[in-house]
């Protein structure tokens, strides 16, 4: 089994190129020092090899995982490609290399770092999602619903089925500004695309009307007297703070906004 230190797969950054680097790694008994998607950096003396996406392999290696490991293991491996765990793809190849050997007690293995690091970076994800569930705010463009957020984690897809059952009826696009990308409900499909930049049209009056009345809302449903900052960042975090209408400007509330990534 080769073990270079300076082996370094590439890939094209999907979920099915990353398992494809897992079939690789078994099909030529080779163990890469780290995984790249196309933006990393290998280092100066690494040695890349790029691993072609196949769709079959793809699938045998994530049938394989309710198999020979578990179906919490699948369900971990596949969040945590969302996450923003540092060394993403290689912490997600170590854990099912482990996994393949000692089978579902590996969700257990805690004292490992790959292990622990998933597990809290999934967890991370979905408590993110979950916020998101409750701090996403819609504003009506052409008789359609828009929202931006700006998530750490790339939580679209976790978000999809949710907004979907709950606005089955209705056209909506969630835009994540950090992942350059837009989830889309029409007539009853959802579809997430890659979008780099988004301009919206001129918001009318009675959408801007409502951002006013929400405000207003807002501020007189507060009391005053348990005013308590520390416990509001607790549950509304202020990473979330700039796409929600309660803290918009009074230009904000009113102006047409180019929303571009930096």
């Amino acid at each position: 089994m080769l073990n270079g230190a300076d082996l370094v797969y590439t890939y094209d950054g999907s979920f099915e190129g990353l398992l494809c680097c897992v079939f690789e790694s078994y099909e030529k008994k080779e163990i890469p020092e780290d995984i790249l998607p196309p933006d990393g950096q290998p280092g100066l003396f690494d040695s890349c090899k790029f691993i072609e996406t196949d769709h079959e392999k793809a699938q045998r290696v994530y049938d394989s995982i309710p198999i020979k490991i578990s179906l919490e293991a699948q369900e971990l491996v596949k969040l945590g490609f969302l996450t923003i765990v540092p060394q993403r793809e290689l912490s997600i190849f170590r854990f099912l290399r482990l996994g393949y050997k000692v089978g579902g007690k590996i969700m257990s293995m805690l004292m490992d770092d790959n292990v622990n690091s998933l597990q809290k970076a999934v967890h991370h994800l979905t408590t993110e999602a979950h916020k998101y569930k409750g701090f996403i705010r819609f504003s009506i463009y052409n008789e359609a619903l828009v929202a931006v957020i700006e998530p750490k984690n790339f939580v679209l897809p976790v978000l999809a089925a949710h907004f979907a059952n709950r606005f089955r009826n209705e056209v909506f696009m969630i835009y994540d500004k950090t992942h350059k990308s837009a989830l889309i409900h029409q007539a009853g499909r959802v579809e997430i695309v890659e979008i780099d930049d988004l301009e919206l049209p001129e918001l009318e009056e009675k959408e801007a009307e409502f951002r006013r009345l929400w405000q207003r809302y807002y501020k007189t449903i507060g009391i005053e007297s348990r005013y308590n900052p520390r416990c509001r960042m607790t549950f509304m975090p202020k990473h979330f703070w700039n796409q929600l209408t309660e803290f918009y400007s009074e230009q904000e509330l009113t102006v047409r906004k180019r929303l571009k990534n930096s």
